[in-house]
């Protein structure tokens, strides 16, 4: 099956939302097709979402990470919408809001019925810290697939980069899932291609088909 042209582009904001009910206020939770992007707050999200959307500041990058609280809706067309979720994971931030945060997440990840897909991004230096690997088990509890994005590849040298790769797809498979793991740079452009093939195929999916479609390999 052929992934579809999806114009990523185009993509546009659309609300925010502090949690899952306001969003459902919005946005009935069994329409359309969502893709959502998670990660630690230093691991490249707004990055790789403005590389994505050929956008420079269609997501806000903030030198001070853990700024974003909100969950973030960008539609590229009726129906099919790309979802920032806020950062965890950053020391500076109370406790308390940690805590609401990840409530937000996990709410979002096991009870909207539009999500078909979920990017996590790490820092290809740390990655599958305790949070990431909590997002990508509620995940796959919900039946979702994950595509696990090491970012900021380009600040390994080639060999390392293949070297990590190679070693977080042998522990992805402890997830016991649908967890595929790929390098990517915003920088240098590595992976765009893979997240683009990948969203394409997840926005394929019609609400019922619970199947992976083809999965795609690097080559």
């Amino acid at each position: 099956m052929e992934s579809q042209k999806i114009h990523f582009q185009k993509a546009r904001f659309l609300i925010s939302a502090p949690d899952i009910r306001h969003l459902d206020k919005h946005l009935p939770p069994e329409s359309g097709i969502e893709i959502a992007f998670a990660g630690r707050s230093n691991a490249g999200k707004s990055s790789a979402l403005n590389r994505l959307t050929r956008q420079k500041s269609l997501a806000r990058t903030s030198k001070t990470p853990g700024r974003t609280q909100l969950i973030n809706v960008f539609e590229i067309e009726e129906g099919k919408r790309l979802i920032d979720l806020p950062g965890y994971g950053f020391a500076k931030v109370p406790l308390e809001m940690k805590l609401k945060w990840q409530k937000s997440l996990g709410e979002y990840l096991q009870q909207r019925e539009s999500l078909k897909g979920l990017v996590v991004l790490m820092d290809i230096r740390h990655p599958f810290k305790d949070l990431d690997q909590q997002l990508i088990y509620w995940a796959i509890d919900a039946d979702i697939p994950v595509l696990a994005l090491l970012t900021k590849a380009d600040k390994l040298k080639q060999g390392a980069r293949k070297n990590t790769l190679l070693k977080m797809r042998e522990e992805a498979k402890n997830f016991e899932g649908d967890v595929q793991v790929e390098l990517f740079s915003s920088l240098k452009g590595f992976g765009v291609d893979i997240l683009e093939k990948k969203i394409a195929s997840w926005y394929a999916l019609d609400e019922q088909h619970t199947d992976v479609i083809d999965e795609i390999e690097e080559d």
